[in-house]
């Protein structure tokens, strides 16, 4: 699945595409494409287990769970205009339930998800319109 995310090169921002094929990373930054591929014996940081089940990809509003899991609750609607922090859904995951918070402010663009949903992970649970002045 390839998701949309921000990237900080030599202190200058880009927005790309990434995804992960299974041996490398196919990273499109302004219509060219790299391959990336990381050594095994370079691991990234830990995180902790509410980062890990909790992510968004950078810049799209889209909250996406990083591990399998079942949806508990949902706390918002599409239309609804949530601020960052707000708890928008409950997922269960790992035997523990986590608050999923919105990472953006902005409009509840879809729910992409219902209650009692078992979900994959890195699939779009949520996706948020950001309605900041930089648009």
């Amino acid at each position: 699945m390839t998701e949309k995310t921000r990237v900080t090169v030599d202190g200058e921002e880009f927005e790309v595409e990434v995804e992960f094929n299974g041996e490398q990373w196919d990273v499109t930054i302004e219509g060219k494409t790299f391959a990336i591929v990381v050594d095994q014996g370079m691991r990234s940081p830990q995180r902790t287990a509410s980062e890990r089940v909790s992510r968004r990809i950078s810049g799209s509003g889209t909250i996406s769970s990083a591990i399998p899991g079942k949806i508990v609750s949902i706390h918002v609607s599409e239309g609804e205009i949530v601020s960052e922090g707000d708890v928008v859904l409950v997922l269960e995951a790992m035997k523990m339930q986590n608050e999923i918070k919105a990472t953006i402010g902005g409009l509840i663009k879809q729910v992409c998800c219902q209650s009692g949903d078992r979900v994959e992970a890195n699939v779009p649970l949520i996706e948020i319109e950001s309605q900041s002045s930089e648009k």
